[in-house]
């Protein structure tokens, strides 16, 4: 029965990786914990049952647009659902749940704040609810970085139930301390826990540190003319002036922040969904629930305030399982404006005194760790997958670290420099004033604090500030040094330092060999999608043929593109170049219904463009 409705509503003749084994569970009536990366289809993992057990699955989800997205998807597949938020109308809100009351609906899509009103308790409990499904689980950690104090209302919603369903929680960013806590606060029973892994080798991750941050950016984009990309940036003017900067250099862009009416967020949206706009310019108010299959790169023009921000952020990226590429603009400004926002967070406000500094000394050092990972030199997938727990091989040949060539480096000399000088300054100033220091800057704010009457002032006059800000990374990744959680970040000496104090440490350090010419290089070659390498030229003319005629059925029925189907469908089609419906329904993502939709149109498509 599974694999019946995987072909028939959505087009797959096989399971992804741990999505069998998750429904299985479900079905058989247990509780179920799963952790996927973005785009590894755990949506489908609680749709399946939900068709084919007896009763409604209610869907708990933290964003309208990730409902909206969701049942506008099933919808187009053939599948009734519906979603109960604030978007709705009050009309419109008890209309759709008279339909669910007359069973409908096998799915529907309702944020946690409606769980616990009238209304909505008077219909479940009178309803027969077969499963409730927590997606995107992690919010229900305070621990974790998207902590929304209404997911605390879905055990009490549960316990209200006339009789216990099956629960089943879903997330594709967690911890072990957030796993555990999702476990604990749903107070899940003996559940079934498949973590697929959080590795996703279709993208490229690699950190740069330019000069001139817009610049880098806009050569890149202009580079990519066509593609869909999101740039996100720590503040709201931040978003306004780069997305200003690249429409005037007639860039297809648009913005996304939280002061920007509910009116103008909602067409941005959309015309980023739609493809009319395909540049998005936000701030992390924007992605979470867009399940947009064709981004083909994310750029943080700022680095985020933690990995678990990172990772789901650059997860929106190649969706379709095609290459993407994740990269991010560092800047040492970015940590000072973290901070700022970890001190003056307004998100904890419901939590006692003594659990928020908890959460903000938490956030400090999930702070540290995205640093360290714009620092390292190791493979870049391997740091994050050993945040989140996962262990590996250091070399995954798909990010700049593994395409760059290290050499050992003896740093010993310049590491007892450096710690000398913040050690005779009384640990008193940030990095910048020590590396001025031990460089022999001449500057106003060198003389001001008499750094320029130091024993170390111009030690180490040759050694370029790149490299000496690299030490300086490097001492604080291995503990020699540690920063204050200041506005200003004072650099301060751990216990470690001693041992470089007193001579008895030999500091060894990985560096790019030929840095400045590295610097200078041009980007790596754009890498085709393994789909699209079987294209042959003649092809690829078709292909566009075939996005042409989808983009007409999108305007007409108003939906994404993508919803249609999917840049790989599309590609699979131009492969197999399918004459009838029997062939036609060997290609990967179309299903029964969406046969008997678009099936002919593309059929004769496909006949017109091969004959």
């Amino acid at each position: 029965m599974k694999r019946k409705i995987l072909k028939q509503y959505f087009g797959y003749d096989d399971f992804r990786e741990g999505q069998e084994v998750l429904i299985d569970s479900i079905l058989s009536g247990r509780d179920t914990f799963g952790i996927m990366p973005t785009g590894a289809g755990k949506s489908l993992c609680f749709q399946i049952p939900a068709l084919i057990m007896e009763g409604i699955t209610l869907v708990v989800s933290p964003l309208i647009s990730l409902m909206k997205d969701q049942v506008g998807a099933l919808n187009q597949a053939g599948i009734h659902a519906a979603y109960l938020n604030s978007s709705l109308t009050t009309n419109q809100y008890y209309k759709a749940l008279k339909l669910a009351g007359e069973g409908r609906y096998p799915i529907i899509y309702v944020a946690p704040e409606r769980l616990l009103t009238d209304s909505f308790l008077d219909f479940a409990l009178h309803a027969r609810i077969a499963m409730v499904a927590v997606d995107e689980a992690h919010c229900v950690s305070q621990w974790g970085q998207d902590f929304r104090p209404s997911y605390l209302k879905i055990t009490e919603f549960i316990e209200r139930l006339p009789s216990r369903p099956v629960v089943s929680a879903f997330t594709a960013s967690a911890t072990k301390e957030v796993r555990e806590d999702i476990v604990d606060i749903l107070m899940l029973r003996d559940p079934a826990v498949m973590s697929t892994g959080f590795d996703r080798p279709n993208l490229y991750f690699e950190v740069q540190t330019p000069k001139n941050k817009y610049n880098t950016l806009s050569e890149y984009v202009k580079k990519h003319t066509g593609e869909s990309g999101i740039i996100y940036c720590l503040t709201r003017k931040q978003v306004e002036e780069v997305c200003g900067n690249l429409i005037r250099e007639g860039v297809s862009a648009t913005r996304y922040h939280a002061g920007l009416g509910d009116e103008e967020r909602k067409k941005n949206q959309d015309d980023f969904i739609y493809d009319r706009s395909p540049v998005m310019v936000a701030t992390n108010a924007f992605g979470m629930g867009i399940d947009k299959s064709n981004v083909r790169y994310v750029i943080h023009y700022n680095m985020p305030k933690n990995m678990e921000s990172y990772y789901q952020e650059a997860g929106r990226a190649g969706r379709d399982g095609e290459p993407a590429e994740c990269i991010l603009y560092y800047g040492g400004q970015d940590v000072v404006m973290n901070q700022f926002f970890i001190e003056h967070n307004q998100d904890n406000v419901e939590l006692n005194d003594i659990t928020r500094q908890l959460v903000r000394e938490r956030d400090h050092e999930r702070l540290k760790k995205m640093t360290f990972y714009c620092f390292t030199n190791e493979c870049l997938r391997d740091y994050m997958l050993r945040y989140f727990g996962e262990y590996g091989g250091n070399y995954c040949g798909n990010c700049s670290n593994c395409m760059t060539q290290f050499e050992e480096v003896d740093i010993t000399e310049m590491a007892e420099a450096l710690t000398g000088c913040i050690r005779e300054a009384g640990q008193r100033y940030g990095i910048n004033v020590i590396i001025d220091t031990v460089h022999g800057a001449n500057t106003a704010k060198i003389r001001q604090y008499r750094m320029d009457q130091s024993s170390f002032y111009g030690k180490l006059p040759g050694v370029p500030v790149y490299k000496l800000r690299q030490i300086m990374n490097d001492l604080l990744v291995d503990g020699y040094i540690r920063l204050t959680n200041d506005d200003y970040m004072i650099v301060k000496l751990t216990e470690k330092a001693r041992d470089i104090l007193e001579g008895k440490a030999v500091i060894m350090m990985k560096m790019a060999k030929e840095q400045e010419q590295r610097e200078k290089k041009e980007s790596r070659p754009k890498k085709k999608s393994s789909a699209a390498m079987q294209l042959k030229a003649e092809d690829e003319q078709l292909f566009e043929r075939l996005r042409k005629l989808r983009t007409e059925i999108a305007r007409e029925e108003n939906v994404p593109p993508y919803i249609v189907f999917s840049d790989k469908s599309l590609i699979h089609m131009c492969i197999l170049k399918p004459g009838n419906r029997e062939e036609m329904l060997k290609v990967s993502g179309v299903g029964e219904f969406k046969y008997e939709k678009y099936g002919e149109r593309f059929l004769e498509e496909l006949k017109l463009g091969t004959g």
